[in-house]
């Protein structure tokens, strides 16, 4: 069994995300190659689509968003995912058991003797007849179950319906709160009936390996994804790490050369990289955990240099001027601050085009 580099690993796993070499694909060609983007706030995915893709522009992704060919709902983790139309309808139901053991952990106390279905079937009601903010249909719900809690009710319908949230949400240069209805209902098609996760883990692994079945379990929030990949066996191949771990794979996978320059890239809060691997040690060292990682469940914006983590970075605005601050989490090299420099301002001009000055800051390691 071939054993793979540290090095090895991250090259193969950056080859993966776009983030060796910025791809000139489309926005839905990208978000399926992904497997969908993190996006329980609605505006990273713009900046992580910017830095895999060439010549991305915020109307690649407001106009999919506008005219249904990507989404926004709750799927891997339980989280708010963006995905391409086709595949909110294939991979929701792989998850939908997931979702419900989630509800049920959560609000097992509050959900005793209430009728699930019953409030599926008023939540579905209501949010087709025309899209509703969330905490509208929650008081709505509260209204009929006036005896319950009200959050649990309000997650009783976002788990038991695949509520998607509707534009000006997450539109580039709009605002809104969130505003849902069904996805059957709004993409005019059906779920899928199939529930087994195999093509789902297969694409985990062409999107994210080579990786553990606990980096896939810890990605879906999926568990027992050992006997799924026993028995996709065939269709893997198998590597190990330098500490023994067992590593899958795709056969024809993109397995660069492990010298093979990664440019700086910055990654948005909430990016999927950081997220989808029991040990993110890929990209980010554990010690530096902390500071992306915070404990008020914030996962910070990141800039990879040689491929890891070794800053966290944020955008502040005043007036007319925008600063990228940049914080380094270990002291960086005359080299490494000017690529850095040289794509944050490029970062600027995408993020803040409205700008009439851009600077960029270096704080204190």
């Amino acid at each position: 069994m071939t054993q793979l580099s540290s090095r090895a690993v991250n090259r193969a796993t950056l080859a993966r995300q776009m983030l060796l070499e910025r791809a000139s694909i489309s926005v839905p060609e990208a978000i399926e190659r992904l497997v969908g983007m993190q996006a329980q706030a609605p505006f990273p995915p713009y900046t992580g689509l910017w830095t895999r893709l060439a010549d991305f522009r915020p109307d690649d992704l407001a106009k999919p968003l506008i005219d249904r060919g990507v989404v926004r709902v709750v799927l891997m983790r339980s989280t708010v995912h963006l995905v391409t139309a086709a595949d909110c309808l294939a991979l929701r139901p792989v998850v939908q058991p997931m979702l419900e053991r989630a509800l049920r952990g959560s609000y097992g106390k509050q959900l005793e003797g209430l009728d699930l279905e019953a409030v599926a079937a008023f939540a579905r009601e209501l949010v087709e007849e025309k899209p509703r903010g969330t905490t509208e249909l929650a008081r709505l719900l509260l209204g009929r179950w006036p005896d319950r809690d009200r959050s649990a009710l309000g997650n009783t319908a976002r788990t038991l319906l695949p509520l998607v949230q509707v534009p000006p949400r997450a539109v580039w240069g709009k605002s809104g709160h969130p505003t849902v209805t069904t996805a059957d209902s709004w993409l005019d098609r059906p779920l899928a009936t199939e529930t087994a996760p195999d093509a789902m883990v297969l694409r985990y692994f062409g999107a994210f390996g080579p990786a553990t079945v606990g980096d896939a379990q810890k990605w879906s929030g999926l568990t027992r994804l050992q006997e799924v990949v026993d028995r996709l066996g065939p269709k893997l191949r198998v590597f190990r790490d330098e500490r023994g771990a067992e590593l899958y794979d795709l056969p024809d996978a993109p397995r660069p050369d492990p010298g093979t320059p990664a440019p700086v890239r910055f990654l948005p809060e909430f990016d999927n990289l950081l997220l989808s691997y029991v040990d993110g040690g890929r990209v980010l060292a554990r010690e530096h955990r902390p500071a992306l990682f915070t404990v008020n469940g914030i996962i910070r914006s990141a800039v990879l240099v040689d491929g890891v983590a070794q800053a966290v970075w944020k955008i502040t605005r005043a007036k007319r001027a925008a600063r990228l601050v940049v914080e380094p989490l270990t002291p960086l090299s005359p080299g490494q601050r000017s690529a850095i420099e040289d794509e944050g301002a490029r970062l600027l001009a995408f993020a803040a085009a409205d700008a009439g000055t851009h600077d960029i800051e270096f704080s204190a390691p």
